[in-house]
């Protein structure tokens, strides 16, 4: 019986006292469950709250679809003008100028308008980038190097003559003035710094679209390639160019092309067709700013670009046969044919035989490319040539002189 009665005080008594504790917790339990369950609710409900706001207030909406291309084209479309030109060219008559033609037809006031050289007008456009509040433009030579009459077009749809300071169809750089003050104008940033991938902004007037809403149209793509020599192309050189996908058509020549910060890092001149079309299918190209920047300088200063340079020594471009002869491995470079007494290649140490390989860097495998070269070259300037002479490498420095 005393066993039975311990049995039951060892099992009932630790019973009561659990009992009594978890009585005793109950409360605090609860209270700390309320607690983390109204937080929860009261930050649940400035969100939904915020949601609606943003979406009732344009203006926050707007600023958060801005980003760095926006601001770019923001910054730089006030200074991005359309041109229009006039220009006369010259077109052969009809008949030729033979005397027997002439004998009995010149006479007729009418008849004559058929013989010989006709003059007309011809209508042109193209695009613009002012880069000084008094007025200085920048467009291509091909827009406006022979115009007789300029006009120029503004954002907003001021129009303006221009005049032309000077212009360089080698490089296809032109710089106009127009008369203003205060004008809006673009940055000119530094090409030597540009990414290959980063973004690439063109503005301009192609198919002549300024004119119908005053402001400029703007592609945007990446930087495709740079460092592209594209050769003589009507007579004009095209080396070192900018290589974009952005979209560039007709009338957009002499447009800026334009990085992520605002900056002009070149002037869009060339468009690929693949011979397929005449607008744009894939590649746009622009003449590098820093380029620009020299030229400029020079038609400012004096009208035009003075190329009256020489080096001393003529060349030709190397064969298979020269290649195996002097034991080039592979078929590159030009050879000197000829090198003149008190040249600046005399002075150089430069010898017939020597095949020049590179020259500041670059590849020089012809005339061409000799001469393309030399064209960004003026007096006073060092090229540094890579030479193969006797089965060797020799580095050569030659200084370009002013040809008396």
């Amino acid at each position: 019986m005393k066993y039975g009665l311990r049995l039951l005080l060892v099992l009932v008594v630790p019973l009561i006292i659990g009992v009594g504790i978890g009585y005793s917790i109950k409360p605090s339990a609860g209270s700390s469950r309320t607690e983390q369950v109204e937080p929860e609710y009261e930050e649940s409900s400035p969100q939904t709250v915020s949601t609606a706001s943003s979406a009732q207030d344009p203006p926050d909406l707007g600023q958060s679809r801005q980003n760095a291309i926006t601001r770019s084209i923001a910054r730089v479309s006030p200074a991005v003008v359309g041109i229009n030109v006039t220009e006369v060219r010259e077109q052969p008559g009809i008949f030729p100028s033979d005397p027997f033609f002439r004998r009995f037809f010149e006479q007729d006031p009418f008849m004559r308008q058929f013989f010989g050289n006709r003059r007309i007008e011809v209508k042109g456009l193209g695009s613009g980038v002012i880069i000084s509040p008094d007025g200085y433009i920048i467009t291509n030579d091909h827009v406006a190097g022979n115009a007789t009459e300029i006009t120029v077009t503004l954002v907003g749809g001021r129009r303006l003559k221009a005049e032309l300071v000077g212009t360089d169809p080698l490089s296809d750089v032109a710089l106009l003035k127009v008369d203003g003050h205060d004008l809006p104008y673009a940055v000119l940033g530094n090409s030597d710094e540009i990414i290959i991938g980063e973004w690439a902004i063109a503005l301009g007037n192609p198919f002549g679209l300024f004119d119908i809403n005053d402001k400029p149209t703007v592609t945007v793509g990446v930087i495709s390639s740079t460092g592209m020599n594209l050769g003589r192309q009507n007579n004009r050189v095209y080396r070192d160019m900018i290589e974009t996908d952005a979209a560039i058509n007709s009338g957009n020549s002499g447009g800026p092309l334009v990085n992520s910060l605002g900056e002009v890092i070149g002037i869009n001149t060339l468009i690929f067709t693949g011979g397929v079309s005449q607008s744009f299918v894939g590649y746009g190209f622009a003449i590098p700013i820093n380029k620009v920047k020299r030229i400029v300088a020079e038609l400012r200063k004096r009208g035009k670009v003075e190329r009256n340079i020489w080096t001393g020594f003529e060349a030709q471009q190397v064969d298979a046969r020269v290649a195996r002869y002097f034991g080039l491995s592979e078929v590159r470079g030009i050879i000197v044919s000829d090198v003149y007494r008190n040249s600046p290649a005399e002075k150089a140490g430069i010898k017939v035989g020597d095949i020049i390989l590179e020259i500041n860097n670059e590849k020089i495998n012809s005339e061409e490319e000799l001469f393309a070269l030399l064209n960004d070259a003026r007096a006073g300037d060092v090229l540094k040539l890579r030479i193969y002479r006797e089965r060797n490498m020799v580095d050569v420095q030659l200084r370009v002189e002013q040809r008396s």
